[in-house]
Parts: structure tokens; C-alpha cells; sequence
């Protein structure tokens, strides 16, 4: 047979199998896009897991030291001198250190209590600020050769379901209630300001969760616990942002239920949730338990 019929007859079996549909993937080996909001929750958890990746993230936290009245040694780097709430810097003369990538040996650091605070110092690797915690002070240390880092391999969750996205009713208080919130750190607690409470219901049972705002009720912090904690989910709780109240609503949008830093690491000074926000029901939505810690 002479090549241009065989060219002839490769060209009309093609024809043929894209027409009956020999060349073309089984709806079973089709994947179905997913929906537009299923679309932004993961994008949502692709730019939360960035964020936990990033250098001074809370996967590369190494330390946290909290710093007694006078002189506490930065081994291998300086000096911190507390005095009066007053934190000194003074690195060591073999050492460079810099801030914002500028040569620094000593100073006065800001907090992250301070305006524009706080300063955070970088040597080698290895980079510090000092926080503030009900009313006492710690150097906060991250490492970007953390191990913890290195062997992260995402954060498992549940299915995202549309249901778990609430329409809650929101009840104001007749004026903000200032609340004291424990931590994992015994002694250490928080303050915040809780300006009302959001209502919802689930399979018919009604719950009650409070968030905490500034005065301009753009957005909630929720810390909240449900019978998934300690379980599916970490043990300590889990953060939900919202943006503040339209119309008498709040959107719980638990699919966007996320991990406190303390599951990943125990350099952290994470809040936990007051009595009312353990909530009695299993909260299947949002990050589950993290990594081993």
C-alpha cells in the first residue's frame, strides 16, 4: 500500500475515535471542578499555610525566654538589660547583628507593645523581638533552619461543606465587656474587648459564641473549643476570623476554623476559650489537629 493512503487511513481512524469518543476520557476519569467556594477556601488554606512557612512563622519558632529584672544573657549573641520595662540591647563584639538589614550593636528595642514595634533583630539564622505579656516581657526567638519547618508537610481538615458557612443573629451588648482571657501559660492572661454575641443554630439546638473586637467592629476573633477538641481537632481550641456585623448578621464560616500557634509549637502564648465558646456540638469543619505537637 503506498504511504498516502496509509496517511489517508491513519487520518480517518482519528477522525473516527474522536467522533465516537475512543480518545476522549470516561466521565469517571474526569475530574469535576470544584465550585467557586469551594475554590476559595483552598485558596484561602494555600495562603494560610504560606503564611505559617514564612521566616519569622510560627514554624520556626525556637525559644521563648522570659527576661527577669537587670542582665539576661542572648547566648551567642548579647545582651538584654530590663530595667523599669525598659529593654536594652548590646550584642557581643564579635557578633553582627543587624535590624531591618542595617548593622545594629545596641539600642532600645520596641515591643510589640510599642507603636511600630516590635524590633526584630537578626543574627546568622537566628532572629528575635521582645513581647509583652500581661504586664511581663520575653524574648521571642525564631530560627529559619527550624526543624519544624523542614519536616512540615501541610495541615490535614475536613471536607469543606458549605454547610459549616453560618448565618448567625447578632445580639450587641449595651456596651463593650472587657474580658480576661487565661493562656496556656500559667499566670500569663490576656484582655479583650467583647462587644456582643453571635446566635446560631445547628440540627435545631441554638449556641452561643462571643467574639473579641476593636472599637471599629470591622472584624471578630473568635477562640472557641467544640466536642471535635482534643479528638479530631487540637485539644486547645481553634481561631475563627469574621468581619464584623452587616444587617444584624455574622458569617461563621467555619470552614476557615483554624489551629492556635500552640499546636505546632510550644513557644507560643496562645489565648483559650472562656466557657462560652465550648460549644456542645462537633464542629466537623475547618484544620484538624496539626504535626505531633
Amino acid at each position: 500500500m503506498k504511504p498516502i493512503y496509509l496517511i489517508i487511513i491513519a487520518g480517518l481512524l482519528i477522525l473516527a475515535g474522536l467522533l465516537t469518543g475512543h480518545f476522549i476520557k470516561s466521565k469517571t476519569d474526569v475530574t469535576e471542578p470544584a465550585s467557586p467556594y469551594e475554590k476559595e477556601i483552598l485558596t484561602w488554606h494555600e495562603n494560610r499555610i504560606k503564611s505559617l512557612q514564612r521566616d519569622q512563622g510560627w514554624l520556626t519558632l525556637v525559644a521563648l525566654t522570659w527576661l527577669k529584672e537587670g542582665q539576661n544573657e542572648l547566648e551567642s549573641i548579647g545582651m538584654i538589660t530590663l530595667r523599669d520595662t525598659i529593654p536594652f540591647f548590646a550584642s557581643l563584639p564579635t557578633v553582627t547583628a543587624t535590624l531591618k538589614e542595617k548593622p545594629v550593636q545596641s539600642l532600645i528595642l520596641k515591643t510589640d507593645a510599642d507603636k511600630g514595634g516590635p524590633d526584630k533583630i537578626t543574627s546568622g539564622t537566628k532572629t528575635f523581638a521582645v513581647i509583652k505579656r500581661g504586664g511581663k516581657f520575653a524574648i521571642r526567638m525564631w530560627d529559619t533552619e527550624s526543624p519544624v519547618r523542614k519536616e512540615f508537610t501541610g495541615i490535614d481538615r475536613f471536607p469543606v461543606d458549605e454547610k459549616w458557612k453560618i448565618e448567625a443573629r447578632w445580639e450587641p451588648y449595651p456596651e463593650f465587656k472587657k474580658v480576661t482571657i487565661p493562656t496556656v501559660v500559667p499566670g500569663i492572661f490576656e484582655t479583650g474587648m467583647a462587644p456582643g454575641v453571635a446566635v446560631f443554630s445547628l440540627d435545631g439546638q441554638e449556641y452561643r459564641i462571643e467574639p473579641v473586637s476593636d472599637d471599629s467592629l470591622k472584624e471578630f476573633s473568635f477562640i472557641f473549643s467544640d466536642l471535635t477538641a482534643g479528638h479530631e481537632t487540637y485539644g486547645g481550641g481553634r481561631f475563627l476570623d469574621t468581619s464584623g456585623p452587616v444587617n444584624g448578621k455574622v458569617i461563621l464560616d467555619f470552614n476557615k476554623a483554624y489551629n492556635p500557634p500552640c499546636a505546632f509549637t510550644s513557644f507560643a502564648t496562645c489565648p483559650v476559650p472562656l466557657p462560652q465558646n465550648r460549644l456542645g456540638v462537633r464542629i466537623e469543619a475547618g484544620e484538624k489537629k496539626a504535626g505531633k505537637h
